[in-house]
């Protein structure tokens, strides 16, 4: 079966189709990593967009077990790819990539030239798209408006509804759910802290259900920040009363436009797990996992500091309070995909208030 890729600006391509018979309408964006595809696609950070792989093979161990999964279902709206491997080998192999597409109802398309697509995308900027799959059954042409979800809040989409307790240990962090990834909650849980997941909008300070805490952890998630406001408010209200708070990738955005920053669109975009980012005052550099198509502007709230910086473009890429254990980064210490260089964040912020 055949399929093609629209883009907004009247690109038109033409590849095959192994996913979904379905077609649907997003934000196309391309990600660079060599490995990981499955916890990329259960990333709720991609919610409403059509990603692109650069790696030229995918599909070739298959999809493990869901328990290795960073979310319940897949996040992206369609994938297209280079080259789709149906015969995957591995020993955590579950099912094939195809079936799992077909079992969620999402479109996937073959198209070689990836790198054409990522050049487009490169020059001209992330724009919207299409997936246009050709169904024999259809008696009429399919066609629809494209759709950008960034006017939309994605974060009350992906968001949980309800609050979940899990662990166990003397502190007790709130994990305020914008689209986490499962492997922050993991991160906390082996480092001996209590944690309780709330939905976006929680009201942290009346909820009985939420009890005391010592800490806030903000999430990643997807689309632009600003959209969720109920977030920053909480936020906003939490560094009044000087509660530790880490941000996580789209948590450094909140916590920035709490703490009265503000945000703009990349390009393009970061989307990889080969990201440099160098701690501001030294020359170390780390190599990151992230994924975002937001970051926090240059002009830094009143008393936050840069933490790292982007060595690719110079792009914010973390802030720290001056003297109280409020901080955020733009990238993913938990990883998964991805290198695991920058874990050491979360001991960092549990022993700012040990």
């Amino acid at each position: 079966m055949t399929g093609k890729l629209i883009l907004e600006d009247k690109t038109i391509i033409e590849g095959i189709s192994f996913g979904a018979t379905t077609s649907i309408a997003g934000e196309v964006v391309f990600s660079t990593g060599m490995t990981g595809y499955p916890e990329t696609m259960t990333d709720p950070s991609f919610a409403g967009q059509i990603l692109i792989f650069t790696y030229p093979i995918i599909g070739n161990y298959g999809i493990p077990d869901k328990k290795y999964w960073e979310s319940e279902k897949i996040q992206t709206t369609g994938i297209i790819v280079s080259q789709y491997i149906d015969t995957p080998s591995h020993s955590e192999l579950k099912q094939t990539l195809a079936k799992w597409l077909k079992s969620e109802n999402i479109p996937a398309l073959e198209i070689p030239d990836t790198r054409h697509l990522t050049k487009i995308l490169r020059e001209k900027g992330t724009m919207l798209g299409k997936i246009i799959v050709d169904d024999p059954e259809q008696s009429r042409k399919v066609d629809f408006d494209f759709y950008d979800p960034n006017l939309e809040n994605l974060v009350a989409r992906v968001s949980t509804k309800k609050i979940i307790h899990e662990g166990e240990g003397e502190k007790t962090i709130v994990l305020i759910d914008c689209g986490a990834k499962e492997n922050i909650n993991r991160c906390l849980i082996n480092r001996g802290v209590k944690v309780i997941t709330v939905p976006w909008n929680a009201d942290l300070f009346t909820d009985k259900r939420i009890g005391k805490f010592d800490a806030i952890v903000i999430s990643n998630g997807p689309g632009d920040p600003k959209m969720a406001k109920e977030t920053i408010a909480t936020v906003r209200k939490a560094i009044e009363k000087k509660i530790p708070i880490l941000g996580v990738c789209l948590g450094n955005q909140i916590l920035a436009l709490a703490a009265g920053g503000d945000t703009y669109k990349l390009k393009f975009g970061h989307r990889s797990q080969n990201q440099p980012c160098t701690l501001v005052g030294t020359k170390r550099c780390y190599i990151t996992t992230q994924n975002h198509g937001f970051a926090v502007s240059d002009k830094l709230p009143k008393d936050f500091n840069t933490w790292f910086v982007n060595a690719n473009d110079g792009s914010n890429e973390g802030i720290i309070h001056t003297s109280l254990p409020i901080m955020s980064v733009q990238f993913h210490p938990e990883a998964t995909p991805g290198p695991v260089d920058t874990e050491w964040i979360f001991d960092y912020f549990l022993e700012k208030f040990s």
